[in-house]
């Protein structure tokens, strides 16, 4: 076995793929959170349907985007692993549960990522899988480049693709696949929207304990940086962005 095998199949290396995807799905976050904030625009759908248009369209974030779904599927693997490795070193529980200097989240992070990879599936399900390969419905933008005026029909294609663009007479035109409309249907369902708020609380949790403990596994938890390192994993990883995330669904279930 290399020393490279060795490294990454060991206890560290475990926990160093495990941080090293982990931060790459709170860059993550990050980009499609703001992307996302498309869908509160009050224009019909239309920058939130370009916005999707240019994530799927786009080379360089196509290749992200692999990179992502690889990402969920090894943290979610090696963390299965890692359960399973610590439960065969310990095949009888404690008889009591220490609790001295753990937080719940870092004793419970096996449910919130199960909570968490249920969500992502359906997310999938719902949003990407359709708007690939379902009855996405198409949509019409007409823009007056003159007044800055926009209306919108549904079409039932937007010319057998997905988007197009162009101007003719002085009005820019715009055709395609209606996602924004997927979105506000699928978020009146209340069924829906709850799982997605309780997938939101379960990512809070996760994060509280699994970005701080990302960097600590890279050693970068100095004293130093350690207090900047806390706040942003506390209020911008664990609080205002599952509370981004958890507006959306309830934006359109009460609008």
């Amino acid at each position: 076995m290399s020393n490279f095998s060795k490294t990454f199949s060991s206890s560290l290396g475990r926990k160093l793929i495990m941080c090293l995807t982990g931060l790459f799905l709170c860059s993550f976050l990050i980009i499609h959170l703001t992307g996302n904030f498309q869908l509160f625009k009050n224009d019909d759908g239309l920058a939130f349907n370009q916005y999707a248009h240019f994530m799927t369209h786009f080379t360089p974030i196509k290749v992200v985007s692999y990179l992502l779904y690889s990402s969920i599927l090894v943290h979610t693997i090696w963390a299965i692993i890692i359960t399973q490795k610590n439960k065969k070193s310990r095949p009888v529980a404690y008889a009591v549960q220490p609790k001295e200097g753990s937080i719940w989240s870092s004793r419970n992070m096996g449910i919130l990522g199960t909570i968490l990879f249920v969500f992502i599936v359906v997310h999938m399900s719902n949003f990407w899988y359709e708007y690939h390969w379902g009855n996405t419905p198409f949509i019409e933008y007409r823009t007056d480049l003159n007044t800055g005026t926009t209306v919108s029909k549904e079409i039932s294609s937007a010319e057998y693709t997905d988007y197009v663009s162009y101007v003719d007479n002085g009005v820019e035109i715009i055709k395609s696949k209606d996602l924004y409309k997927a979105v506000a249907f699928s978020f009146q369902q209340w069924w829906i929207v709850a799982l997605y708020v309780l997938a939101m609380v379960a990512l809070s949790f996760h994060l509280v304990h699994g970005f701080q403990s990302a960097f600590q596994t890279l050693g970068w938890n100095h004293s130093k940086y350690k207090p900047l390192i806390n706040f942003v994993g506390i209020w911008v990883f664990s609080v205002i962005i599952p509370i981004g995330f958890a507006a959306m669904p309830l934006y359109f279930l009460f609008k």
